[in-house]
């Protein structure tokens, strides 16, 4: 099965997420992304508990792109500390496994 990954990330605005969104599908470091939101997200930072609407984005990525996807979504990001949690893909739909490594190829694999 192929290695794969769904990136979670939190964004201040709908705009920074469908900017980054953009930015990590052009750049094949992600195979789609989806936005989701606005949500509503309580945490504790610098001592006090926050709570602030944010905007959800999912991200797929293969294993040999995940490294290159977070430093994008760093760069990319306004905060200080972005969330940035990569969750293991451990089954689903080969075809779909599939997909997200063609997508996330350095060069386009043709089927």
């Amino acid at each position: 099965m192929t290695s794969a990954f769904e990136v979670h990330v939190t964004a201040g605005t709908r705009e920074e997420a469908e900017r980054i969104c953009a930015a990590a599908v052009n750049d094949r470091v992600a195979a789609c992304a989806q936005i989701i939101g606005p949500i509503t997200s309580l945490y504790r930072w610098e001592g006090r508990v926050e709570r602030s609407e944010e905007f959800l984005i999912l991200l797929k990525t293969g294993g040999d792109r995940l490294d290159e996807l977070v430093s994008l979504v760093k760069g990319a990001h306004s905060y200080e500390t972005p969330e940035i949690v990569a969750v293991p893909i451990e089954g689903g739909l080969p075809d779909y496994l599939n997909w997200i490594a063609r997508e996330t190829a350095d060069r386009p694999q043709v089927d």
